[in-house]
């Protein structure tokens, strides 16, 4: 059937169902639209009688299914509406008129007639629909794969064929798929189903959930057994307004900043802002807005934005939040381009506050101005030397790190630590996000040649399907590492599909950092971990691990840590294996790990290096140190040529050792406390080099 024809028999269908004032499709109606897309099902002819039953039964040849086709029974299974494995004209007569007597009463359209499915493998294949991220694919297979350990697979709609493979790949029950005990499933087929479902949700946004369950797999093809389609509302085209300007340059890097609430009193959130602009060298214009000062840090003051009579990029704003339409009108009427908004008191505190800022939003609009925040702390861009942020930063290297963070404090406050260890260009905090949201910021800090990977922290995500396209466009070039937090558990909101019912929150988001190639931290431990690795160290390009150690145990350890994280340990060739040899105890006799005990020293230790780079089965080093000798290690291992291949230091006790962790670090080596840090690094790592190719 020609593509056309087949949206007019959906629009027919549903048009059907909407003057019976149905809000879902039935069975042999979903079944008649899907089978029009070439999809494969049991079919679903309905009897309006006894006789028209067998006859069908007849016809399709037994065994056959009987289903209660009634617009009042949603979950026929569940209701005793299905009469299974019928093989005759005696069962099927009378399975038509036990199930039409146990539904008197209600409205009954039928029985439907259909074939029974050959055994094989159980899936199920659906579609929710995501606040944030619109409508949400879902695959898994059946029984207690899916009730129990709920071991499924996301993407947003649109899915590429790539996506699809990914879903088919990402479920634990995947060797069942590929062949055990005599089954397997047609991959080639399910995949093209799934694109077909896709394509299907797209062209009819109207679709609000859909259940293919069960969907039976086989060697060759499948069937659907089960369809029932959901009709929602059409979701309304996006309410964010467009970017007003995409390239925000001048908001990382402006020749001009003013300060409206700059203060003079030591404590003050203005004096903080200030006074970090002026510690760190901003080598732009700074014009302090204070009408009860003359001059504040030896700089004159103005009393009013509009007194100042030069071009201001950028506008800080530290003054109440009743009083922010008000200056940020003005700060619009002098041709400001960027106001950072770095007071609370707004939509977090309640109705009061979103309607203030509502009204900031309108005037922002009408002038094409860009706005960050409200509450929030501003930026800071190193390679600039420009510290907006309300709290006293102390001094920062230039770096190639982004952080993008929803928490302003938390960013700013972190710092005072991170900053001995990790290099940061670029911290950009958001706010309430009333403008400027995280994708906005992604987009213009992955595009900052200095940043080479961008952390985000992240409580929502505005504009889902442009984030995922964004996302999925820079990690082919820079890696992105998420924490997301404020995760909720699945299945709070009530719904009419059992797809809907696992597409939790906290899944979605999982699903679709894995569709845009996001690297997802499980927390602010693991995101700086994994930071401070892929910021210093190139990405592994094979999955075979060199482990060096001073203490058995430890190795045995890491051993263990790279196999469970889905790696394995790399097997030196016979003539580097000789070299090795030479250079261990003689009452040592492993090779990987390689275990030196206590007589290990830093002379030992680079020269194995040495060794595994020249292996082409090495692709990374876990590198154990004993924390009472860490300093004599620094020089010479810094100086290693690696051969592009990464390393990741363990000591154990190492916060009794940070003078010389610091210096390791600064070496460009990251350090780390346990072995299972190392490895978990290193795998996912070498997990984005492979998607990323």
């Amino acid at each position: 059937m020609e593509r056309k024809k087949m949206v007019d028999l959906f629009t027919e269908v549903a048009g059907r169902a909407e003057a019976e004032d149905r809000r879902y499709l039935m069975e042999h109606e979903v079944k008649a639209v899907l089978e029009g897309l070439g999809i494969s099902t049991t079919g679903s002819g309905v009897a309006r009688s006894e006789e028209e039953a067998v006859g069908m039964a007849e016809a399709i040849g037994y065994p056959v299914v009987l289903k209660i086709a009634s617009p009042e029974v949603v979950h026929k299974s569940d209701a005793g509406g299905v009469k299974l494995d019928l093989k005759g004209p005696e069962e099927v007569g009378r399975a038509y008129a036990e199930m039409v007597e146990a539904f008197r009463g209600k409205e009954i359209f039928g029985v439907s007639v259909q074939r029974m499915a050959p055994p094989g493998t159980e899936a199920i294949v659906g579609v929710a629909r995501d606040p944030t991220f619109g409508p949400i694919l879902m695959f898994g297979l059946g029984g207690i794969f899916v009730e129990i350990l709920r071991d499924v697979s996301l993407r947003s709609i649109p899915i590429t064929e790539a996506d699809a493979e990914d879903m088919i790949r990402g479920i634990k029950g995947r060797p069942l798929l590929e062949g055990y005990r005599g089954r397997s499933a047609d991959i080639p087929a399910l995949k093209a189903l799934l694109l077909e479902i896709s394509d299907l949700v797209v062209r009819h946004p109207e679709i609000g959930e859909m259940d293919l369950n069960p969907v039976i797999l086989y060697p060759e093809g499948y069937a659907v057994v089960d369809a029932r389609i959901i009709i929602g509302e059409v979701p309304e085209p996006s309410a964010e307004a467009p970017p007003k300007v995409q390239d925000l340059h001048d908001l990382f890097y402006p020749r001009s900043i003013a300060v409206i609430g700059a203060s003079g009193t030591r404590g003050k959130l203005g004096w903080n802002v200030f006074c970090n602009l002026i510690n760190h060298d901003f080598q732009g214009e700074l014009y302090p807005i204070n009408p009860r000062a003359e001059s504040i840090m030896g700089i004159k003051a103005y009393p009013r934005i509009s007194a100042v009579k030069k071009p201001i990029d950028v506008a800080v704003i530290l003054v109440q939040a009743s009083m922010t339409p008000e200056v940020v009108k003005e700060c619009c009427d002098s041709g400001v381009k960027y106001v950072i908004v770095e007071s609370a008191g707004f939509a977090e505190m309640g109705e009061a506050g979103r309607r203030i800022e509502e009204e900031m939003k309108a005037i922002t609009d009408a002038y094409g101005v860009r706005l960050l925040g409200p509450n929030c702390s501003g930026i800071i861009n190193t390679h600039c030397s420009m510290v907006q942020s309300i709290g006293i930063v102390d001094a920062l290297s230039k770096g190639n790190i982004g952080l993008i963070s929803q928490a302003g404090v938390c960013a700013a406050g972190m710092l005072w630590g991170l900053r001995h260890i990790m290099d940061f260009g670029i911290v950009a905090t958001i706010g309430n996000k009333l403008d400027i949201n995280e994708t906005d910021m992604l987009e213009a800090v992955s595009a900052d040649e200095n940043v080479e990977v961008v952390c985000m922290y992240l409580e929502s995500v505005k504009g889902g399907r442009r984030f995922i396209d964004a996302a999925r466009r820079i990690t082919r070039e820079k890696p992105i590492i998420a924490l997301k937090s404020g995760r909720t558990e699945a299945g709070k909101r009530a719904v009419a599909s059992h797809t809907a019912s696992i597409a939790g929150d906290d899944l979605v988001y999982s699903a679709v950092f894995s569709q845009a190639g996001v690297i997802r931290a499980r927390d602010y431990e693991h995101m700086f971990n994994l930071a401070r690795a892929v910021s210093k160290q190139p990405f592994p390009e094979k999955d075979g691990v060199f482990i060096i150690t001073y203490a058995g145990s430890l190795g045995v350890i890491s051993a263990d840590a790279v196999i469970d994280e889905g790696m394995r340990l790399s097997e030196l060739e016979p003539s580097l294996k000789e070299r090795l040899l030479a250079l261990l105890p003689e009452y040592v006799g492993g090779t990987n790990p390689v275990d030196y005990t206590f007589s290990m020293d830093a002379e030992t230790v680079k020269r194995t290096i040495e060794i595994g780079v020249e292996s082409e089965d090495v692709g990374s080093f876990i590198v154990i140190l004993q924390a009472e000798i860490l300093g004599s290690y620094v020089a010479p291992l810094g100086g290693i040529d690696y051969g592009g291949k990464p390393i990741m230091v363990c000591v154990a006790g190492k916060e009794f050792a940070m003078e010389d962790v610091i210096k390791m670090e600064n070496a460009g080596i990251p350090v780390y406390q346990t072995p299972e840090q190392c490895a978990d690094a290193i795998s996912v790592m070498y997990r984005h080099w492979q998607s990323s190719r």
